[in-house]
C-alpha cells in the first residue's frame, strides 16, 4: 500500500476528492458523494410538487398501503410431511393452482381504466368529455367528444380482455391436467389443482410434474431418472435426479401405505439449486433416517424425460419453487412516449393561458368562470385525442416491418410499445457465453507438464492408448496398469521416459473418462413400454447421445470416445469403460461431489472393480485447484498461455485411498449429511479434508467459438456511437481473451485490469490507478466491483462511462441487473441488455430495452425480452435500420398529428377574437370528427412509411446513428417550430376567409373549412422525405373522401356557393398564402444547410 501512496502523492487529492483520513475509511456515511443525494430529498413538497406528479406518488402509495393490509404474507415455516397423509399436515397450505391473471371480473374495468387514466393526455380528454354533460359548458355535440374517446379505451379494454382471457385458458389448461394419485384403495385420478401437501403423485415420462415433490420411487431400474428442466432455469440439457434409497427398495408401489415414514423439509425459499431436508421411516427398529438434497427433489414446471416417478408433495401453488422465481416485468414506458407527455403538459399550458387571455380581454365580465372553462373546452383540439391512436398503430405497424424483414429472419416483436428505443440506445450490456460465442466447444488442448498435444497431435494420444491397453490386456491382471508396471522396471533407460509420458497420457484420459457428470443415452426404436424396450436399444456408437450440465464436460467425454477410451454406459452407482480393443472396464461410484459456483470443481471416488483400487479424481479451475494438487512449476504459467489463446481450461488431479482412509471418510460424511444446522459448511469441511495433496494429471484447454459475424457487428455499434459493456459469469482470464477476440476491445486500446479489493482503502488507491490511464478498458471481477459501488458508487460509473468498453466477469444475475439500473440513474442514457439463457432474464427485464438470443441455453431470455433475435449479428441492422426509422416516423408523426389540433385552436382562437370573444365554436359536429379522422387521417398515418436515408446509407455509415441518440427529431426547438407555423397558418386560413368571404356566415366556414383541408395535405407532401405509392393514394383517397362527402355537408355549407369560381380562387388563394412560403423556407434550408445524411444520398 506504501508503494501506491507515494506515487500518487500529489495527484489523489486534487484529481478525487475523496476522504484520506482513517476515520473516513472507517465511517460510511461521511463519504462526499451522499450529499446531493441527500440534498434531492430535502427539497420542498409543496403545492408544485403535487400538481407536478405528487398526487401519483400519494395514491399509489395508498393503493399499496391498502393492498398489504388485505393479503398479509403468511410467513413460510419448515414443514414435515407424511407419506400419502395430507390429512395429518399442522398447517394449511396453498391451493396447487397457477394463476397468472392480472385482473378478476372485479378489478378488470377499474383495473385497466387506471392504468389508461395515469397518463396526462388520456385523464386531460376524459375532463373535456365529461364537461359536456354541464349544460352551460355544452359545446357542439356529445359525440364529438365520446366517440375517439369510447374508441381508444374501447380498443384498450378488448386488447387487455384478450390477453385476460389467453391468460385465464392457458390457466385453466394447466390447472385441470389429470394425474394419478395413489391412496389405499389404489389410484384415482385428481386435477392438478386438486392436489394437496402430503399426495402420493404418479408421474409418467413427458408429463410435467404439477408440484414440488421428493422423489420416492421410479420404474427404471437403476433408481434415478432424467427431468428436462428448460421452462425453470433456461438451461436445455437433462438433470438427472435419484429416489430415496429406502422407499425405491420397496418391493411393490403399494408398500407405501403399509410403511410409516415422513419428510422433514426447510421452508419454501427462492434458490432453485439447492435443497436440504431428512426422510424418516418410523415403523422399523431401529428408525432408518436419510438426508434428502437437490437430487432427491423434483420441482414443479419441469418435464419427466425418462421411465415413470411417484412422489411425495411438499410445497404447492406460490411455494413452489417456479412461482417463488416469477419476477414480474415491469411495464417499460419509451423515451418518446414521455418527451409526448411532457409537450402535452406544455401544450395543456398553454392552452389555458389562451383562454385566460380570451376572458381577460372580455374584461372578467359576467359569469367569466364559466366562459373560461367554455374556453378550455373550445381550445381543448390544441392537444388532439388522436395522438395515442396514431402512435399505437404506427407502433404496431413498426413491429410487423421489423418481423416482415427478409434480412433478419426469426426476429419477433413482443413489446409492441417500445420500437422507437431501438433508435435512441447508448449502452449495450451483453452477455457472453451463447451470444457473443456460440455455446459449442472444441477440445483444443491437453498439457501434461512436460509435454502438450493440440489439435494435430491427438492421433499420438490415440496410439498412446491403444499400446498401453495393449500392454495391460497381454499382462494376466485385467484391466488395469498396475499390471504393466514390473516389466517396465527391467528395461533400459532408454525407452522408459517414453513409456513414462506414455502412463501419464493414459492416467489423464483415464481421469478426463471418469471424472464428470455426463450419462450416456441410447435411442430405443421400439414405442412400447419401458421395458421392452430395453432389450431392442443398440448400444451402438451412432445410436449414443451423451447428456451432461454443461457442454464442456461432454466435450471432454466425446473427446475420450475419440481417443478410444469411451463412456459406453453409466448408471447412479457405476460406470461402463469400453477400451480400443473392445473390453469393457467396470467402476463402482462411491461418492460424487457435484460443480458449485462456489467450489468451482467436482469430484468423484471410484472403485475399480477388477483390482478394488480406489481413486478419488477431482477436476476445477486453476484457481480453485491451484492449492490442492502437489506443488509444480508449470500450472499457473500454462493456464495463463490457454486463457490468451481464448480457451476454458480445466485442471486434472487424483488420489489413490486406501479402504481404511475411505472407510473413515465415508462415515464423516453421512454424518455431515444428516446434521440439520449449517449442513453444507459441515460436508464442506469433510469434503476438503480429502482435497489435500492430490496428484496433479493435466491441464485440458477447450475453445468456445464465436458466433457468426461477431467482429464486425460489434464495430459497427462502436462506430455508431454504442458504449459496449460485456458482463459475465465467466472467469477473468476467458472474459478478456474473449473481448479481444471479439474485437470488443481493439487491438490498439490497453486493458486495464481492476485489481481484487476487498475494503474502502484498496477500493480508493485502485480507482485512482485507474483514474490516470486514459482511453483504455476496463476489467473488474463482480466482487471487487461491488466493494467499489458500496463506497465509491458515483465516482466509480463516471469513469467506467468514459471507458471504451467495460468487461466485467464473475457477475451474478442480480448484478447484470444492478449494473444496468445504475447506468440509468447516473447517465439518464438509454439501455440496451442482450442475452440468451436463464441467468440474464432480470438484466433484459431491468433495461429500457431488452434483446433475447433463442440459444442453445434455451428460450427463457428471448421470451422474456422485448425483441427477440436468432443471432448476434442481427442487431446491426435491428438498430441502425429499425431503430432510426421508427424514432424519426413516430417523431414526425407525433408533432405533425399536434401541428393538426393547433392550427384548428389558432382559427379558433381568431375566430372568437374577431367575434367580439364569444365562446362559440367555429366548427360544429361532424366537421370536426372528419377532420380528425376520414379526411386527414391517411395521409399523416402514412409517415410511418416515410424514411430518410436508405437502409444500406444506414448500415454503410452507422455515425448516423450518433445524432439520434441527442433527441434531436422531436424536442422543444423542433416543437416550437411546428408551434409557429400551426401559428402562422391557422392565422392565414382565417383571416383570409374572413376578409374575402362575402355576405353570409356560411361561407367564412366553408372557405376556411376546404382550404384547412388542402393545406393538411400538402403540408404531409411537405414533411416526406422518401415517397412511397401509398403516400400518393392516402393524399388523394383523402381529397376524394372530402370531395365527395360535400354533397352531404348541406346543413354546414351553401352548395350552390361551392359550385362557383369564387369559392375556387379564394380557397386557391388562402392555401397559396398558407403553403407557398414554407415550401420556399424548406428549399432554402436544404440548399443551404442541409442535414447530415442528405450529403450522403445525393
Amino acid at each position: 500500500m506504501s508503494r501506491y501512496s507515494l506515487e500518487d502523492e500529489p495527484s489523489n487529492l486534487d484529481e478525487m476528492p475523496l476522504m484520506m483520513s482513517e476515520e473516513g475509511f472507517e465511517n460510511d456515511e461521511s463519504d462526499y458523494q451522499t450529499l446531493p443525494r441527500a440534498r434531492v430529498n430535502q427539497r420542498q413538497r409543496g403545492l408544485g410538487w403535487f400538481l407536478l406528479g405528487g398526487w401519483k406518488v400519494l395514491c399509489g402509495s395508498c393503493c399499496d398501503c391498502l393492498a398489504h393490509i388485505c393479503r398479509r404474507k403468511k410467513e413460510l415455516k419448515a414443514r414435515t410431511v407424511w407419506l400419502g397423509c395430507p390429512e395429518k399436515c399442522e398447517e394449511k397450505y396453498p391451493k396447487n393452482s397457477i394463476k397468472n391473471q392480472k385482473y378478476n371480473i372485479f378489478t378488470f374495468v377499474p383495473g385497466v381504466l387506471y392504468q389508461q387514466f395515469k397518463f396526462f393526455l388520456n385523464l386531460y380528454f376524459l375532463v373535456v368529455a365529461c364537461s359536456q354533460f354541464v349544460p352551460s359548458l355544452k359545446i357542439g355535440y356529445l359525440y364529438t367528444y365520446w366517440a375517439p374517446l369510447g374508441f381508444v379505451l374501447a380498443v384498450t379494454m378488448v386488447r387487455e380482455a384478450v390477453d385476460e382471457v389467453r391468460r385465464y385458458q392457458r390457466d385453466k389448461e394447466m390447472n385441470s391436467q389429470l394425474y394419478s394419485k395413489l391412496t389405499v384403495r389404489g389410484k384415482v385420478q385428481v386435477k392438478s389443482s386438486d392436489i394437496q401437501v402430503g399426495d402420493l403423485i404418479i408421474v409418467d415420462k413427458n408429463q410435467r410434474i404439477p408440484a414440488d415433490m421428493i422423489f420416492l420411487r421410479t420404474s427404471e431400474k437403476n433408481g434415478a431418472c432424467f427431468i428436462r428442466t428448460d421452462q425453470l432455469d433456461g438451461e436445455t440439457d437433462w438433470k438427472l435426479k435419484v429416489a430415496v434409497g429406502c422407499t425405491q427398495r420397496l418391493p411393490a408401489v403399494g408398500d407405501l401405505f403399509s410403511i410409516t415414514a415422513y419428510v422433514y423439509a426447510q421452508k419454501p425459499q427462492l434458490d432453485i439449486h439447492s435443497f436440504e431436508g431428512n426422510f424418516t421411516r418410523e415403523d422399523t427398529d431401529p428408525q432408518i433416517h436419510e438426508s434428502l438434497s437437490i437430487e432427491n427433489t423434483l420441482w414443479a414446471s419441469t418435464v419427466v424425460a425418462s421411465g415413470t416417478v411417484i412422489g411425495v408433495v411438499i410445497y404447492t401453488g406460490k411455494e413452489t419453487r417456479s412461482v417463488l422465481n416469477t419476477s414480474y416485468a415491469k411495464n417499460k414506458v419509451g423515451l418518446l412516449d414521455l418527451e409526448l407527455n411532457r409537450l402535452t403538459k406544455a401544450l395543456f399550458l398553454a392552452q389555458v393561458v389562451l383562454s385566460i387571455v380570451m376572458v381577460a380581454v372580455q374584461g372578467f365580465v359576467g359569469p367569466w368562470f364559466r366562459n373560461l372553462f367554455r374556453f378550455v373546452v373550445l381550445f381543448s383540439y390544441i392537444i388532439p385525442i388522436s395522438l395515442r391512436v396514431n402512435l399505437d398503430m404506427g407502433k404496431s405497424a413498426y413491429g410487423w416491418m421489423i418481423m416482415k424483414d427478409e434480412n433478419i429472419p426469426g426476429t419477433v416483436v413482443r413489446t409492441s410499445t417500445i420500437p422507437e428505443e431501438l433508435g435512441r440506445l447508448v449502452y449495450l450490456l451483453t452477455d457472453k457465453t451463447g451470444t457473443l460465442t456460440q455455446n459449442e466447444m472444441v477440445f483444443k488442448r491437453l498439457h501434461l507438464g512436460t509435454v502438450s498435444y493440440g489439435t494435430d497431435t491427438m492421433d499420438e494420444i490415440q496410439s498412446h492408448i491403444i499400446q498401453s491397453y495393449a500392454q495391460v490386456t497381454s499382462q494376466p491382471s485385467n484391466g488395469s496398469t498396475s499390471g504393466a508396471t514390473p516389466s517396465r522396471k527391467t528395461q533400459t533407460s532408454g525407452p522408459k521416459v517414453r513409456k513414462s509420458v506414455s502412463s501419464r497420457i493414459h492416467e489423464a484420459v483415464k481421469a478426463i473418462a471418469l471424472c464428470h457428470n455426463v450419462t450416456p443415452v441410447y435411442e430405443s426404436h421400439v414405442n412400447g413400454e419401458t421395458e421392452s424396450a430395453e432389450a431392442d436399444q443398440d448400444y451402438s456408437d451412432d445410436n449414443r447421445t451423451y447428456q451432461a450440465s454443461s457442454p464442456d464436460e461432454v466435450e471432454l467425454v466425446r473427446w475420450t470416445q475419440s481417443v478410444g477410451l469411451t463412456l459406453v454406459n453409466r448408471d447412479l452407482n457405476s460406470l461402463q469403460l469400453k477400451t480400443p480393443s473392445g473390453q469393457i472396464l467396470s467402476f463402482h461410484i462411491l461418492q460424487i461431489f457435484p460443480f458449485t459456483s462456489e467450489s468451482k470443481r467436482m469430484g468423484i471416488i471410484v472403485r475399480e472393480e477388477s483390482t478394488g483400487d480406489i481413486t478419488f479424481y477431482m477436476k476445477g479451475a486453476d484457481v480453485a485447484m491451484a492449492s490442492i494438487v502437489q506443488y509444480n512449476d508449470w500450472l499457473e504459467e500454462e493456464c495463463g498461455n490457454m486463457a490468451r489463446e481464448g480457451l476454458r481450461t480445466l485442471v486434472v488431479a487424483k488420489k489413490c485411498l486406501s479402504e481404511e482412509q475411505y472407510q473413515d471418510f465415508e462415515n464423516r460424511y453421512n454424518q455431515a449429511k444428516l446434521s440439520i444446522h449449517d449442513r453444507g459448511l459441515k460436508v464442506a469441511a469433510v469434503v476438503e479434508s480429502l482435497e489435500r495433496e492430490m496428484e496433479l494429471l493435466c491441464l485440458t484447454g477447450v475453445e468456445d467459438q464465436l458466433q457468426a459475424d461477431v467482429r464486425p457487428t460489434l464495430e459497427l455499434l462502436r462506430n455508431a456511437g454504442i458504449k459496449i459493456w460485456m458482463l459475465t459469469g465467466d472467469k477473468l482470464e476467458t472474459a478478456t481473451c474473449i473481448a479481444k477476440s471479439s474485437h470488443l476491445v481493439s487491438r490498439s486500446q490497453d486493458i486495464h485490469v481492476f485489481r481484487p479489493v476487498s475494503n474502502r482503502g484498496e477500493a480508493h488507491l485502485e480507482l485512482n490507478a485507474f483514474r490516470r490511464k486514459h482511453d483504455c478498458a476496463l476489467v473488474i471481477s463482480g466482487d471487487s466491483l461491488e466493494v467499489c459501488l458500496r463506497y465509491y458508487e458515483h465516482e466509480f460509473v463516471e469513469l467506467a462511462c468514459q471507458c471504451p468498453a467495460v468487461v466485467c466477469c464473475r457477475c451474478s444475475p442480480t448484478q447484470k441487473a444492478q449494473i444496468v439500473t445504475l447506468l440509468q440513474q447516473h447517465t439518464a442514457n438509454r439501455t440496451c441488455a442482450i442475452g440468451d439463457g436463464g441467468n440474464d432474464v432480470s438484466m433484459i427485464q431491468a433495461a429500457d430495452c431488452g434483446i433475447g438470443i433463442e440459444g442453445k441455453e434455451g428460450k427463457q431470455a428471448s421470451l422474456a425480452a422485448d425483441f427477440s433475435i436468432t443471432q448476434f449479428k442481427h442487431i446491426g441492422r435491428l438498430l441502425m435500420v429499425h431503430g432510426r426509422n421508427s424514432y424519426k416516423r413516430s417523431a414526425a408523426l407525433g408533432q405533425f398529428v399536434m401541428h393538426r389540433g393547433m392550427i384548428i385552436s389558432t382559427m379558433q382562437a381568431v375566430f372568437s377574437s374577431v367575434f367580439y370573444f364569444a365562446s362559440v365554436p367555429l366548427y360544429q359536429g361532424f366537421l370536426m370528427v372528419g377532420y380528425a379522422t376520414i379526411y386527414t387521417m391517411f395521409p399523416v398515418f402514412s409517415l410511418v412509411l416515410d424514411q430518410d436515408v436508405k437502409p444500406e446509407m444506414a448500415l454503410l455509415y452507422p455515425e448516423l446513428y450518433k445524432d439520434l441518440t441527442k433527441g434531436r427529431s422531436l424536442s422543444f426547438k423542433t416543437f416550437l417550430i411546428w408551434v409557429l407555423i400551426s401559428v402562422y397558418q391557422g392565422g392565414i386560413l382565417m383571416y383570409g376567409a374572413l376578409v374575402l368571404f362575402e355576405s353570409e356566415f356560411v361561407h367564412v366556414v366553408a372557405i376556411s373549412f376546404t382550404a384547412l383541408i388542402l393545406t393538411e395535405l400538402l403540408m404531409v407532401a411537405l414533411t416526406i422525405r422518401t415517397w412511397h405509392w401509398l403516400m400518393v393514394v392516402a393524399e388523394f383517397f383523402s381529397l376524394g373522401c372530402y370531395l365527395a362527402s360535400l354533397a352531404f355537408l348541406n346543413e354546414y355549407f351553401d352548395l350552390s356557393f361551392i359550385t362557383t369560381w369564387p369559392f375556387l380562387w379564394k380557397v386557391s388563394a388562402i392555401t397559396l398564402v398558407s403553403c407557398l412560403p414554407l415550401y420556399i423556407i424548406k428549399y432554402l434550408k436544404r440548399k443551404f444547410s442541409p442535414p447530415s445524411y442528405s450529403k450522403l444520398s445525393s
